[in-house]
């Protein structure tokens, strides 16, 4: 299976980008916390050079607390920033601002001594589509400022933020890269969401989550949708003892295994499945 999905408005942001970052001092990179390697984009390291930055794992209410822990050291080790949020009720946001001035506390004690009291950090937000981002500037801003929506792409534009006296923002539209470099990228983009549901059928989707949760945590399905813990098999397999333990069938007895993968997706995506992470750092 091989997802590529690559609008053209991706291209001009990529450009954008690459013309902003001269107007900023950080770039604050948000990324989701259940798949940190999969929603960073692999061309902006290259692009933000060393630039301070900032990474938020994001949804991170929705990640495993010990994978979580685990990309926290992983980033700090690289030099940069770390800051986990919820910007759905807001939770750890309250310390973005804090955290972005003790990672530019060295370049605000050189701009005091060169009397340049009172400018702004100046700081670009990116990230891939649907991973949150414009929500948490919302959050960071207390204010409805940047256009939020929960289908991929929908933030448009370059948009300025004042947060207060000390702290600009500059949002950016979603990107995302030309091509997935591998199958579980797109996999793990589309299991949440980041990738439109049109580019895959559903029912192929919640076959393969299926078999990665029962490899990694199969307490969850079996929590969830009352599946053996142990229960081994193909990703169809699994899909249609979900379905039927649900009570999801239609004529004949069979099972209505379309119903049962949105409702997969959908529980996944939401958190209702548990606290769930399926990318951690690479051993070094």
């Amino acid at each position: 299976m091989n997802i590529q999905w690559y609008p053209g408005h991706m291209t001009k942001t990529r450009r954008q980008i690459q013309a902003d970052l001269k107007l900023v001092d950080l770039v604050a990179e948000v990324i989701d916390a259940r798949i940190p390697v999969s929603s960073r984009n692999p061309d902006l390291d290259e692009l933000v050079g060393e630039k301070p930055r900032l990474i938020v794992l994001n949804r991170a209410d929705q990640a495993d607390p010990a994978g979580t822990r685990a990309w926290c050291a992983w980033f700090r080790e690289r030099g940069w920033a770390v800051l986990e949020t919820n910007a759905r009720d807001g939770k750890g946001v309250n310390q973005f601002s804090i955290t972005i001035k003790n990672a530019m506390k060295e370049k605000l004690e050189q701009w005091k001594a060169k009397g340049m009291v009172g400018r702004p950090i100046r700081v670009m937000v990116v990230g891939v589509p649907n991973v949150g981002k414009s929500t948490l500037i919302n959050q960071v801003a207390k204010r409805k400022s940047a256009k939020a929506g929960n289908r991929s792409g929908v933030t448009r534009g370059r948009q300025w933020v004042s947060v207060d006296a000390g702290l600009d923002l500059l949002d950016t539209p979603g990107i995302l890269w030309p091509k997935f470099e591998d199958e579980a990228t797109g996999l793990h983009l589309a299991f949440t969401g980041a990738v439109k549901d049109e580019v895959m059928d559903a029912e192929t989707l919640a076959c393969r989550l299926l078999e990665l949760l029962a490899a990694r945590y199969p307490n969850a399905l079996e929590q969830r949708y009352q599946i053996p813990a142990d229960l081994s098999g193909q990703g169809w397999e699994l899909l249609e003892a979900c379905g039927r333990k649900r009570g999801f069938l239609i004529s004949g007895g069979e099972v209505d295994t379309e119903r049962m993968a949105k409702v997969l997706l959908d529980e996944y995506r939401s958190g209702t499945l548990g606290n769930i992470t399926l990318e951690l750092p690479p051993v070094e």
